[in-house]
């Protein structure tokens, strides 16, 4: 078993539950999710100011060993469909608040895949519902083919939370204890794989340096080492990168494409969307709760304006010529910089035979082709251009039930 730290509102008190599956929850967890977590489980309280509050402790625990040798699935590593959450807020007035609405994606065992969207778009919601901390309305989700939050289900899963919390006074090496001895792995186990993976998001020589020293991007890439720690079927990844430096961020990718390889499939939760794009093979994008895309990353970032861009390099005299001859073959295009440097003639057209007359006016004319590219979209564009669309339909179906 792993563990979810929890702040209650009235306490100051850390208290550090062990949960199947769940290494560590967010400090955002409401009492709702915190009591949930604790029923039917038998637990012991030692109250320590700024060290542990409140284990607890699974009545049928499941070993390390039996996690392992859980049957391996054809089926999606993660299942939704039409799946729904409403929330009430208020206390005399309640209103009802869809956080989802209708979601259905699959994420393909051994691939990476990525959940975007602006802030309230669902995301949170949805990555409690997978782990049994929120109950969904309506629909379905399986995660590993089991139902959403089972136990058996969770001790086969790594999970980073955004705004996670390490207990100051561990070091990288104790903390790894600590958290695989809660998923019931031997700690000869955990002492023969830490060093490896410390050093697989860079922390090699800070496993004997207490959490407190760390920086917020060390502390990222600490919780990213004990998620992997157990050897999980399924990482679910919440801003793994968020306050990583560059060199930091390279190391969590390299180390997200080895577990790729090895099988491991990794849902991720970012707003990096440059990241994103380096690393997922399929993506799905929320907002307000309704899903506005699902697929490859290609499917997003191919979906271009037609044309096709020429990087050339010649003097102008012959860039003149060049021209002249696309001109009289009416040929439209954009010229966006020139005089004997690599230029750029964008061309309004993706037909191969105006391509070759392209091609074959810069060769007559004695200039040399430096690139030809497809225009094409990066991830953010891509994601901008959905969202704004998905804000147009939101306003014109605002304006139609008023009028």
């Amino acid at each position: 078993m792993q563990s979810l730290e929890h702040r209650g509102p009235r306490d100051a008190r850390w208290l550090s539950v062990p949960i199947p599956g769940i290494a560590i929850a967010s400090e955002n967890s409401t009492d709702a999710e915190f009591f949930k977590i604790c029923k039917d489980s038998v637990f012991t309280a030692s109250l320590k100011f700024g060290i542990t509050g409140l284990t607890l402790f699974d009545k049928h625990p499941v070993t390390h060993s039996q996690i392992r040798e859980q049957p391996v699935h054809d089926s999606p590593a993660v299942s939704v469909s039409d799946l729904k959450k409403t929330y009430s807020i208020g206390l005399l007035r309640r209103r009802k608040v869809k956080a989802l609405q209708g979601v259905t994606f699959d994420v393909q065992p051994g691939e990476i895949f990525g959940l975007l969207g602006p802030n309230g778009a669902g995301k949170t919601t949805l990555i409690k519902v997978l782990l049994g901390l929120v109950k969904r309305t309506g629909g379905q989700a399986k995660v590993l083919d089991l139902p959403a939050g089972n136990r058996q289900g969770r001790m086969r899963i790594g999970y980073l939370p955004e705004n996670h919390r390490i207990p100051r006074h561990l070091t990288g090496n104790t903390a790894l204890e600590y958290y695989g001895q809660l998923s019931h792995m031997p700690l000869r186990e955990i002492r023969a794989k830490r060093a490896e993976l410390l050093d697989s998001v860079g922390l090699a020589k800070w496993g004997n340096a207490t959490v407190a020293s760390y920086s917020k991007g060390m502390l990222q890439r600490l919780g990213l080492a004990q998620a992997m720690l157990h050897d999980p079927e399924l990482l679910i990844l919440d801003e793994p990168t968020d306050g990583v430096d560059p060199v930091g961020r390279a190391r969590i990718r390299e180390t997200l494409f080895r577990l790729k390889e090895r099988g491991t499939t990794v849902f991720l939760n970012s707003h990096l969307l440059q990241e994103l794009e380096l690393v997922c093979d399929h993506v799905a994008i929320l907002q307000a709760g309704l899903l506005r895309h699902v697929g490859p990353i290609e499917d997003l970032t191919h979906a271009t304006s037609p044309g096709v861009t020429f990087q050339v390099v010649g003097g102008e005299t012959e860039l003149h010529a060049a021209l002249a001859t696309l001109d009289k073959a009416g040929i439209t295009y954009q010229r966006k910089d020139g005089g004997g440097q690599p230029g750029t003639l964008i061309v309004d057209s993706t037909e191969q035979s105006t391509i070759d007359q392209v091609i074959d006016s810069f060769r007559q004319a004695d200039v040399s082709i430096a690139s030809i590219s497809h225009k094409r979209l990066t991830l953010e564009q891509a994601f901008l251009q959905l969202v704004d669309r998905g804000s147009e339909k939101s306003d014109h179906a605002t304006e139609g039930g008023q009028s």
